[in-house]
């Protein structure tokens, strides 16, 4: 199924609303432009397997472009759009993108972008000017609204960066039917989280997000409502959910926490009663956190564990949950393992290596076969893991006991310390510098760098400022360390390996 589907039973009905403004998009005219994009897709030559890009803010014409992708058999990747310039051209570059769709509410990185990626022949932007692009409504307006005689599926290919700090590529294989056809994530997740013609889903996250980005897909799929914030902010989405009736959510544990910490006048001043699920995942949720949560909006909360790549899903309800608080739930898509260093499967407890078994290898890493055979099984070729480390129980219940290699999840959000630590090094008054997250009670974790002075170099306030600056001029400001700690060595093995471990005990200790 996709959004057509709904068009002649609803067609006035909104497929989006900005929350903060009303703004509606329908489903006949997120046809219609998806259609017509399509038209210009096609017309400048993409065909099936090539790639668009789409550099955004949270805005409906963001749908209209995923489901001209969609209908077109093409890959799409959404960029983050917080990420510096040079990052984003790094993206689209190694995505070999052929077009990309941009915001004007993007225009400088927008601009920035078309001398460093040559290889793009179609440019559109939406919602105002910028230099080296066509106008989005322009070249739409001029397209005929007339679908395609084939309209193959498409996907999307996202980034997700690994220990190396340089994004990647999570190339799952096209589908092999039309887009009108079923699909499997409908199905599946439909029925999981009762998503149907009358659901109005709050998303309240960036629209470039994986989870955000495809659960409002299959709620279009399915005829919903999806409420987009613009930006997230803890009152206004309980004003939200109060002003459309919201019926389903997601969440990640930071926008959790920053609710719980309105005044209690203020979150009691809101109806939320018409919420019948209030999905959360991206980061581990801390047992207080959920239990709060669970005391003010009831048994409604469902916590799955996934990742970018889809190799395996779980998926875990609120009496579950009570019964085992910490677990996020049982495999629904894939079968467990938790294997040792080895790879030999451990038995019920034990803690190791969380593998999902599929049919067929879910994704690869673009251009990185090393990668990608890092994340499968030395001897079984389907089972594949993201590095995360846990244990299950007797009946199957997954505990996570640790995060894929050193990564830091802050607000629910992935940063990856070697891109910072690559950065800071290049600073003439750095001789060596170590980053890890450290608890944060609103982020969940925040960023330290850990920095060796270079000789004769002052270590004060003064130093750690510029050290901030320095890397704000090269890496997106949410990946900047909130603190910086100053000392004589860093441990290393007598091989140079970095032991992160220590420091981990560095910051308990002085916490």
């Amino acid at each position: 199924m996709y959004p057509g589907t709904h068009v002649d039973q609803f067609p006035e009905k909104p497929a989006v609303i900005v929350g903060e403004t009303g703004e509606t998009l329908t489903y006949r005219q997120m046809e219609e432009r998806s259609r017509r994009l399509a038209r210009v897709l096609h017309d400048a030559g993409l065909r099936r397997g090539d790639h668009l890009a789409l550099l955004t803010d949270n805005t409906p014409r963001a749908f209209e472009v995923y489901w001209a992708a969609l209908r077109t058999g093409l890959y799409i990747t959404a960029v983050n759009s917080h990420l510096t310039p040079a990052e984003i051209a790094y993206i689209v570059d190694d995505c070999d993108a052929k077009a990309i769709v941009v915001s004007a509410g993007l225009r400088e990185a927008a601009e920035r972008l078309v001398a460093e990626t040559p290889q793009v022949t179609l440019r559109l932007v939406y919602g105002g000017p910028a230099e080296g692009y066509s106008s989005y409504e322009e070249a739409l307006e001029q397209a005929s609204a007339e679908a395609l005689p084939s309209q193959p599926r498409g996907t999307d290919m996202l980034y997700s960066s690994g220990t190396t700090g340089f994004p990647k590529g999570i190339k799952p294989p096209l589908p092999d039917h039309q887009v009108d056809e079923a699909n499997a994530d409908a199905a599946l997740y439909g029925p999981m989280y009762g998503f149907g013609t009358d659901t109005v889903y709050l998303s309240p996250a960036p629209i470039y997000h994986a989870a955000p980005l495809r659960f409002a897909a299959v709620i279009q799929a399915l005829g919903g409502t999806v409420v987009m914030m613009r930006r997230f902010d803890a009152e206004a989405a309980l004003s939200m959910i109060e002003r459309y009736r919201v019926t389903h959510s997601q969440w990640v544990p930071t926008m959790f926490v920053r609710m719980l910490k309105l005044p209690e006048s203020v979150r009691h001043r809101y109806d939320v009663s018409s919420l019948r699920c209030a999905v959360h995942a991206a980061a581990p949720c801390p047992v207080e956190v959920k239990r709060a949560m669970l005391d003010w909006w009831g048994p409604i909360l469902v916590e799955y564990y996934s990742a970018t790549e889809l190799n395996g899903v779980t998926y875990i309800t609120s009496e579950e949950w009570c019964r085992r608080p910490g677990s996020v739930g049982r495999a629904v898509v894939g079968v467990l393992h938790v294997c040792g260093d080895d790879g030999a499967e451990l038995p019920v407890g034990e803690v190791g290596t969380v593998y999902f078994e599929r049919n067929e290898l879910p994704f690869r890493y673009h251009k990185d076969p090393d990668r990608t055979r890092q994340a499968v099984h030395p001897r079984h070729p389907t089972w594949t893991t993201t590095g995360d480390i846990g244990r299950v129980d007797e009946d199957g219940f997954l505990y996570l006991t640790d995060r894929k290699g050193f990564t830091i999840i802050s607000g629910g959000v992935n940063i990856y310390p070697q891109e910072i630590e690559n950065a800071l090094i290049l600073h003439p008054r750095v001789l060596d510098v170590a980053v890890i997250g450290v608890p944060d009670p609103d982020l969940g974790e925040s960023v330290r760098a850990y920095v060796q002075p270079a000789p004769g170099a002052r270590a004060d306030a003064a130093l750690a400022d510029e050290l901030v600056a320095f890397l704000g001029e090269r890496i997106a400001r949410y990946k900047l360390p909130r603190s910086v700690e100053f000392v004589d060595r860093l441990p290393r093995t007598p091989t140079g390996k970095l032991v992160k471990r220590a420091l981990r005990h560095l910051a308990d200790a002085a916490e």
